[in-house]
């Protein structure tokens, strides 16, 4: 397992594991080299990140995004593709995924019931 680099990730906390696990199989990384924040709100672009990742970060098979509020430039553009290609998610509206908006506990579990299908 990782050595924990997070001062705000400890043994007594409940996802210590999930964390370390996380990042060593290239899930996701800490905020900065020493701060995780496990407190803080995932967006819909990190959350389908984490599951694309978990994938195998496999291309998409779009080329182009629907969403003006994903570009070919943004590091979430595969993941984001590859989650509406696979009816993970769609968009807020025809042309916005929502990239920034808070990703709920309903929609988190939602999407990983629906990546999980595909595994």
């Amino acid at each position: 397992m990782t050595e924990n680099p997070f001062e705000d990730v400890s043994e007594e906390d409940f996802y210590y594991q999930a964390v370390l696990w996380a990042v060593e199989n290239g899930i996701t990384a800490g905020k900065t080299a020493t701060t995780f924040a496990p407190n803080d709100p995932c967006t819909r672009a990190q959350v389908v990140s984490f599951l694309w990742r978990d994938a195998g970060s496999p291309e998409p098979t779009l080329s182009e995004s629907p969403f003006t509020d994903v570009t070919e430039t943004d590091g979430y553009c595969d993941a984001v593709l590859w989650a509406v290609e696979n009816d993970i998610t769609s968009g807020i509206k025809a042309d916005e995924f929502g990239v920034k908006k808070t990703c709920v506990r309903a929609q988190i579990v939602t999407f990983i019931m629906r990546a999980y299908s595909f595994k």
